[in-house]
């Protein structure tokens, strides 16, 4: 009977463990919603102008309006876009309003020719942002042949000399030949949270089926030897 009561406890204690994790995977999955509601919420406001101190946190997403002329120097960031390819996102010093600020203008392909911009005025409409993109095994840019390897806002800023503060292009008129806006959006945040739950729970299950079956087994083998 012993025996019956310890493979009964654990069966109890191990299904309640893994459905656990399950809810938990579930209120995480209701906790991401809305994080993603926010941004795309956030991403279809009406453009404002550039707050004069941007949060990183407060401001992340902020739709964004700003007139000024794009400096030449850019910076490569290596991207790739589903259907087209590898490429880089192309990001210059941006002057608005005596600020020299940071600009994402898009996504160019590795075959096509980098020109300058205009030397007159853009309209920009887009976002800011500070990617989130560098970890321990992000290579160091190439200075050489000017690639990076992640949008660090901060390196960015350093290397440019500007404020740190990023602007991701939705819209800008005139465009430069050859490079595409790549917008912010929420495809690139994962949300695989009801999948794991759906795991959890199917492993629940599982171990209830094995430890009812393995609880049976004991105790006709118990039986047999009454």
């Amino acid at each position: 009977m012993k025996r019956l009561a310890f493979i009964l406890i654990v069966a109890v204690l191990g299904t309640g463990v893994l459905l656990s994790l399950g809810k938990w995977q579930m209120d995480r999955l209701t906790w991401k919603k809305a994080i993603l509601q926010d941004i795309t919420n956030r991403l279809a406001e009406t453009p404002k102008s550039i707050p004069q101190k941007p949060n990183p946190e407060a401001d992340r997403y902020l739709s964004v309006q700003a007139k000024g002329t794009i400096e030449h120097a850019n910076v490569r960031v290596l991207a790739s876009r589903k259907h087209i390819g590898a490429g880089y996102r192309v990001i210059s010093p941006f002057v608005t309003n005596g600020r020299r600020i940071l600009l994402d203008r898009g996504f160019i392909k590795t075959d096509k020719p980098l020109t300058a911009p205009p030397d007159s005025p853009v309209e920009v409409i887009g976002n800011l942002h500070w990617p989130q993109e560098a970890d321990e095994y992000t290579p160091e840019p190439d200075l050489k042949n000017n690639i990076w390897f992640a949008r660090d806002v901060s390196d960015l800023a350093q290397h440019f000399d500007t404020e740190p503060v990023l602007i991701i292009v939705s819209n800008i008129t005139p465009m430069t030949s050859h490079i595409a806006p790549l917008p912010v959006d929420t495809t690139g945040i994962p949300n695989d949270h009801f999948q794991y739950a759906m795991t959890w729970f199917s492993l629940a299950v599982v171990w209830t089926i094995m430890s009812f079956a393995f609880l049976w087994k004991t105790r006709q083998k118990t039986k047999g030897k009454d």
